[in-house]
């Protein structure tokens, strides 16, 4: 079974924030920048699209990897994002770097990794 999202642990947290913030629904559907009927879908069971998936966390401020329900065993077994993979989003967020700069960047990187790991496999 691959993993999948947990609705209702999202749907509880937005009503815990939503309480604790004094707003209705549809005041957090419009803070959220997502439609009064996606959280009312919700509310019967329904799942967000990825989208509002997305802004939901967003406003909530939580990590997406909170509402997800992992098959057995399969969070240890996982393998770990490669360094390049990591760094990749972090980069694209510096504004200052040209698209072609972040790419540079990751290539060095990607290049000394590489170089990094065939020595420490010889040594």
């Amino acid at each position: 079974m691959p993993g999948r999202l947990d609705a209702p642990r999202l749907y509880a947290a937005l009503d815990a924030q939503r309480e604790a913030r004094g707003l209705s629904w549809r005041q957090l559907a419009a803070e959220a920048g997502v439609s009064p009927s996606l959280v009312s879908r919700m509310g019967n069971g329904h799942r967000p699209d990825l989208d509002g998936f997305i802004a939901l966390v967003q406003w909530l401020g939580m990590p997406a990897e909170t509402f997800m329900v992992w098959p057995e065993g399969a969070r240890e077994k996982r393998a770990r994002p490669s360094l390049e993979a990591q760094l990749a989003p972090l980069l694209r967020a510096e504004e200052e770097l040209s698209e072609a700069d972040q790419q540079h960047v990751l290539d060095v990187v990607g290049i000394t990794l590489r170089h990094m790991r065939a020595r420490h496999k010889g040594g």
